[in-house]
């Protein structure tokens, strides 16, 4: 079983609803106050209406390049799942550790926090910071802040480890992310004049079987990467609604959709593709009949590709601390990608539990993941003691 003082700080970080629809003070002050009690120096950066907030904390010297360990607080939500436990109490069950963020990803920072009295007994020489973001799930949101902070404050790196769970495999790549939402307005009215209106369903429908063909075409025809799971870009529709009854036109329609690319594909120019379709195919059909009719679209998030180079020396030393020489890429996205982007920190990804669990009901981290990322914790702990 993992450490006492991980298994502690993982039944108090799920004991937290941090949801990303509610606000992470909580949390927060409870980590605060832990670092406050070891003397370890920290630094709060809130989000502009200040009901969230980041945390950066150093251990070891506070000058020099050290190694950054990245992680999110917020959760995705549990409403209309059917847990078996309760979601916000840690339960172990057969060797697997049970709640919301179990996985993703508080039992990566659980491990974080275990191992920092480890990390002060050592005599560090190179900094050891703590990153601990708002908002990942809805689009890394509170990193972006963050980073601006920490290059704005001078901290340097010498590599970052983003810890999601990857099976506490080296994962050296993931695809860009672009979701949008589309909202379409039509004329409603009464059933029988149907062909006089303009049915904001049915022009949304048009759209979402755009995003359809794009996705079966990637998958056909696109460039492939076979270390990714699904090895070509994609792109998928989530939500379609509108209307209210079968004998009334509706006059508005609401599409939910994504573009999840391989590094080497321009997710913007994809968008463009479906913006442009709707402009020139779907929009003057509708405004023929409807001047007030339309199409419009807004990007909800979007996150950057992210590709490390196998040969890079984060990777190598990333390798070396999981006792393992594999590598691999994924669909998901992290905030790897704006660590180089935003930060020019070399990044790679690697954390305890498997995706498979991740946003399930019943989410569970296995205790033996949270032993291996102990394991390559502290042998990234004497890394930077040397």
């Amino acid at each position: 079983m993992p450490a006492p003082l991980t298994l502690d700080w993982l039944d108090r970080l799920i004991s937290h609803d941090t949801t990303s629809r509610n606000s992470n003070l909580p949390l927060v002050e409870e980590i605060e106050a832990f670092f406050r009690a070891r003397d370890i120096p920290f630094e709060r950066v809130v989000d502009e209406d200040g009901g969230k907030a980041n945390l950066i904390a150093t251990i070891g010297p506070r000058e020099g390049a050290g190694i950054i360990l990245s992680g999110h607080m917020d959760t995705v939500p549990v409403d209309e799942q059917d847990w078996t436990s309760y979601p916000f109490r840690l339960e172990e069950r057969g060797g697997r550790l049970f709640g919301r963020g179990t996985c993703d990803m508080k039992g990566f920072l659980s491990v974080c926090l275990g191992l920092v009295p480890e990390m002060q007994a050592e005599g560090l020489t190179r900094p050891i910071h703590l990153a601990f973001s708002y908002d990942e799930e809805v689009g890394c949101l509170g990193v972006r802040p963050l980073l601006r902070h920490m290059v704005a404050m001078g901290y340097r790196a010498e590599g970052c480890i983003v810890g999601e769970p990857t099976l506490m495999q080296v994962v050296i790549g993931h695809k860009s992310k672009r979701s949008m939402q589309t909202v379409v307005r039509g004329r409603g009215g009464h059933s029988s004049r149907a062909p006089e209106l303009v049915n904001a369903v049915e022009a949304a429908a048009r759209l979402a079987a755009k995003v359809s063909d794009l996705a079966r075409r990637l998958a056909a025809e696109g460039r492939r990467d076979e270390l990714y799971d699904v090895p070509y870009t994609t792109a998928h529709v989530g939500v379609l609604h509108g209307g209210t009854s079968l004998n009334i036109v509706p006059d508005h329609a609401l599409v939910e959709w994504e573009i999840r690319a391989l590094p080497e594909d321009d997710a913007d120019a994809l968008v463009a593709e479906v913006v442009a379709y709707a402009a020139t195919e779907l929009q003057p059909a509708m405004r023929a009949r409807a001047p007030e009719a339309g199409i419009s679209f807004e990007l909800k998030s979007a996150i950057p590709g992210f590709a490390a180079s196998p040969d890079a020396p984060i990777t190598s030393l990333a390798k070396h601390w999981a006792g393992r020489n594999d590598h691999a890429k994924v669909a998901y996205g992290t905030e790897a990608g704006l660590f180089v982007e935003m930060a020019d920190i070399p990044t790679i990804v690697c954390g305890p539990g498997s995706i498979a669990q991740a946003h399930q009901a019943d989410e569970y981290v296995e205790a033996s993941q949270l032993d291996a990322c102990e394991s390559f914790m502290r042998r990234m702990i004497a890394y930077c003691a040397r």
